[in-house]
């Protein structure tokens, strides 16, 4: 976990204006300044051209940094059915089509596994953090199964279908904090964390 420090002068451009994502990384890296796209007036859209989480959280953040020249960072996530050979993974977000709602892709990844008993997934974050030109990436992973229908009414995604291992509630049946400490994003944005809070004085 991330042991916090005096208060760092550091600001960082979250390529997001996701609320969800933008509470849990101020939550998370609570001594950081952490900046939207909305913060920054930057409404262009920003391009995810690739088929790995890697290459789409290196793109976004290529992407700011050169419009910018701030510090920043990006993420991109994917849910991986075991069974599915990995789908619906980097395109999870538009499983179900590019104007999809969280639903949308529940529903569709559901139906796509009526007929499945192999349940397990993995859910995956990958972070690309860029300081100064330098590019650092950090992952979190968390493994588990499918449910049959949605339960829970806390979270985002597909967290209403997906219990944590050792766990018998999904995502979005667990507080805000039990959540925050065993998400692949928050496992992610720790290990951000950790690596700022010890490399500041070099990086900064």
């Amino acid at each position: 976990m991330f042991v916090k420090n005096k208060k760092m002068s550091i600001t960082l451009i979250f390529a997001t204006n996701n609320y969800h994502k933008l509470t849990e990384a101020r939550n998370i890296l609570a001594d950081i300044n952490i900046l939207s796209l909305d913060d920054i007036k930057l409404t262009t859209h920003i391009p995810e051209d690739f088929h790995t989480l890697k290459e789409n959280a290196s793109q976004k953040s290529w992407y700011i940094y050169n419009k910018t020249k701030m510090n920043c960072f990006s993420d991109d996530t994917g849910l991986e059915v075991i069974a599915l050979n990995g789908k619906p993974g980097v395109f999870s977000a538009r499983y179900a089509g590019k104007q999809a709602s969280y639903e949308d892709n529940m529903k569709k990844l559901l139906t796509d596994m009526l007929s499945i008993n192999d349940r397990r997934a993995i859910f995956k974050t990958v972070i690309s953090l860029i300081i100064k030109g330098k590019e650092f990436f950090f992952e979190g992973i968390v493994n588990g199964i499918i449910t049959k229908n949605p339960k829970g009414n806390n979270g985002f995604g597909y967290d209403p279908i997906f219990i944590p291992e050792g766990y018998n509630k999904t995502f979005a049946e667990l507080t805000y904090e039990e959540k925050n400490k065993l998400s692949h994003r928050a496992k992610a944005l720790q290990e951000m964390a950790i690596f700022i809070n010890y490399n500041k004085d070099k990086l900064f």
